[in-house]
């Protein structure tokens, strides 16, 4: 049976903070916010910058804690700046029935990178 790939969790307009291209690579991410969307330290990501339009696959690390750190690493950090918002997307792959009845978890923040509202299911 085929399987479709579906949004799994976003964490929508996030501000960077940092840009280090002397680090191997990845973007790093107050764990906060890793946990309310249910990613994964070392999960592939989607990046998606909002104020300039790149888009890139990297993985992502946890920042610490309450930190609002988020942070391009390595040769992604050529595709943003600090202040630039973006939004940070992870896929998996279900069924069709489950992906029929699936609703990602989408994670809003301030401009400080703090929740704005609990995690909560996208609206249909």
């Amino acid at each position: 049976m085929a399987t479709r790939n579906m949004l799994r969790a976003k964490l929508h307009r996030l501000h960077l903070t940092g840009a280090n291209v002397d680090y191997q690579g990845s973007i790093a991410i107050d764990s906060d916010l890793l946990d309310a969307a249910g990613i994964i330290e070392y999960e592939m990501v989607h990046v998606w910058n909002a104020s300039n339009g790149e888009r890139l696959e990297t993985y992502a690390i946890a920042a610490p804690a309450g930190s609002g750190e988020v942070c391009l690493n390595g040769a992604a950090a050529r595709k943003g700046a600090p202040g630039d918002i973006v939004i940070v997307a992870s896929f998996g792959q279900m069924e069709e029935a489950e992906a029929r009845r699936h609703e990602p978890t989408v994670v809003y923040v301030n401009a400080d990178n703090s929740i704005k509202r609990p995690a909560l299911a996208a609206a249909r």
